[in-house]
């Protein structure tokens, strides 16, 4: 039926029953199974459309009550406003059509910024939880009009009447809502009050749930304090109240252009990078969502916001965020915010920062990467595992001429002890955004030199043997090189710090490479094994560097028996690999295994009766 009916055609309107154009059980299906999240969102469409109706009356005029109350008993619901209200001929040309918004006629198009609502289907959310809408009315904008009773249930059918001026007196609507079978409990009295604070806290109008208070005005970040110590306690609380925690830090959100304040809570532990944060975001008073993902920058991810917008779009649901170059817009400027109050803090208030970096300093390393200006600021405070200790990169490039840095974790527990005693400073670039951010260290450092360090430079650091030495001891070297030579590995003569260390297994990625590609030929087929075979480049080697100041080296290289050389050469090399906490290969468990047994038979065979106790 075409809802656009002629004033003749209203008074016989008035005493027939009329027809939604669609389904509407398959409408309130698809509104509450896949649109909205929960049932919840029917308050929030109520609220959301009696604030709209007060809007659209103190547009034209500013002295107009402003006022919503909701009364919830025995399985219904009443919410009257002091708004705009409606005649017959507004009730069929918007309550009646699906899709069309009351906020949508020409005498309120100037004022459509100032809506919560931007698609019209608000009024029909309510059928998630009631079987039957009756909504009442009276128009401020034409007094002489009746009072006007729409009635909808949800099988699809609706009639509109006229009532006595005495049925309502005063211009506004009222809405009765019936709960549908299973669905009371939503429209509870103590249900109503909890949905409507969360929903409704900063809605500018006074709003009550029967006695209750409903709005808390002004927002906790919009509030004067006698200090900054005892607002930063007053947002504490907030945010204990809001989402259980108390923050290390608060952080004020005020982007006037694009009509944002809040404020951004500093979380007290670690999370991970990959946790995605949920924030609340409340669109001109109403809240939105308590989980939008995409308002901060993903490196933002320390912080949890709750905030008040004039400007951001909201999906269909109204329940998150709609991806524009206004939200983009709004996320960079929230995150240059975050950024300014880590500077500073850098600049006026280290103890804090300390306290904060102690917690989340993987987030600024993640800014930092691509921030050369924040780089720059975080160097003296940003904390990385050196050979020296946990130290800022700046304090490190100070004491060391050359910055030498792993890319593993593993490389770095081979070589710190090492590298440290023969006074070269090594950097543990194995954790996540470390080795980006030292190998950026000359763009924001100049003159700095950062190298990585492999298994040649280390070996150039330690102490060659005197020639004559290392050639007296050719015998027992060649038998150590043969016996570690399929495993692809050499032996090296060198004399380092500490003396604790009998044996060093220096590799680096390449020679890492290679090994897990000679691996993967060895067990594939012939077809695979002659393509990984093609790849094979100039097979590095590890090294097996034998400390010739250790006891326990100069006790092994004295060994004549070639057998007993092997099998300590291999204890060795499996030790080495051990310290350096290195994944063990099949292979090199099986060496282990060999030498652990040689070495118990020939304790044994050595200490024997028969052989003569030798």
């Amino acid at each position: 039926m075409d809802s656009q009916i002629s004033d003749s055609q209203s008074s016989q309107a008035s005493q027939s029953p009329h027809t939604f154009q669609v389904d509407l059980r398959g409408l309130v299906d698809l509104l509450s199974h896949h649109l909205y999240s929960s049932p919840k969102v029917y308050l929030r469409e109520l609220l959301q459309n009696a604030v709209d109706a007060i809007t659209a009356r103190r547009a034209e005029q500013p002295d107009a009550p402003a006022r919503v109350r909701l009364f919830a008993e025995a399985g219904t619901l009443r919410v009257e406003d002091s708004g705009i209200g409606l005649t017959e001929a507004d009730v069929h040309n918007l309550l009646a059509t699906i899709g069309r918004s009351s906020k949508r006629d020409d005498g309120l198009e100037s004022a459509r910024s100032d809506f919560l609502g931007q698609f019209g289907i608000g009024l029909l959310a309510c059928f998630v939880v009631a079987e039957r809408i009756r909504v009442v009315s009276r128009s401020a904008r034409t007094p002489d009009a009746p009072p006007v009773e729409w009635t909808a249930t949800d099988d699809g059918s609706y009639t509109v009447r006229t009532l006595p001026d005495e049925a309502r007196t005063e211009p506004g609507t009222t809405v009765h809502l019936v709960a549908r079978p299973g669905a009371a409990e939503w429209l509870s009295g103590e249900r109503v009050l909890s949905l409507a604070r969360g929903f409704g806290s900063l809605l500018p109008y006074d709003v009550r749930v029967g006695d209750e208070a409903v709005t808390d005005l002004p927002a906790p970040w919009n509030r004067s304090y006698p200090s900054p110590a005892t607002r930063r306690v007053a947002l504490a609380r907030h945010c204990h109240d809001l989402f259980g925690f108390t923050p290390l830090d608060s952080i004020e959100l005020d982007v006037p252009l694009a009509g944002i304040r809040g404020v951004a809570y500093v979380l007290p532990s670690a999370v991970s990078p990959a946790q995605r944060a949920g924030h609340r975001v409340h669109l001109k008073g109403m809240l939105l969502t308590e989980r939008a993902e995409q308002l901060l920058p993903d490196w933002a991810f320390f912080v949890r916001c709750v905030l008040d917008t004039d400007s951001l779009r909201p999906t269909a649901s109204r329940e998150s965020l709609y991806e524009d170059e206004t939200l983009a817009a709004v996320r960079e400027a929230l995150g240059e915010r975050i950024r300014s109050w880590l500077t500073g803090l850098a600049a006026g208030d280290p103890e804090r920062l300390a306290a904060f970096l102690s917690v989340h300093h993987l987030g600024v390393k993640s800014l930092a990467r691509h921030d050369k200006e924040m780089l720059r600021t975080m160097l003296p405070w940003l904390p990385f595992e050196t050979s020296d200790g946990r130290l800022s990169l700046e304090e490190f490039a100070s004491r060391h001429p050359v910055v030498h840095f792993t890319r593993t974790v593993e490389e770095f527990r081979q070589v710190a002890p090492i590298a440290s005693a023969q006074g070269v400073g090594v950097i543990n670039g194995g954790y996540t955004y470390d080795s980006e951010l030292v190998e950026a260290l000359p763009s924001v450092r100049p003159g700095t030199v950062v190298a990585e360090l492999d298994a040649d430079t280390v070996t150039a650091h330690l102490d060659a043997v005197d020639p004559a030495v290392e050639l007296a001891l050719s015998g027992f070297l060649g038998a150590a090189r043969a016996r570690l030579d399929p495993l692809g590995c050499d032996v090296v003569l060198r004399a380092f710090h500490p003396l604790s260390v009998p044996a060093l297994h220096l590799d680096d990625r390449s020679v890492r490479h290679e090994q897990a590609r000679a691996d993967a030929e060895e067990q594939a087929d012939d077809l695979w094994a002659g393509i990984l075979g093609s790849l094979r480049g100039s097979a590095p080697r590890a090294r097996l560097v034998l400390n010739h100041l250790n006891p326990l080296i100069r006790k092994v290289s004295s060994l004549d028996d070639p057998e007993l050389i092997g099998t300590a050469t291999e204890s060795l090399y499996g030790q080495a690999l051990l310290m350096a906490q290195r994944p063990l290969r099949p292979a090199d468990s099986a060496l282990l295994n060999r030498a652990f047994i040689g070495l118990l038979e020939w304790a044994t065979h050595s200490n024997s009766p028969e052989e003569g106790g030798r």
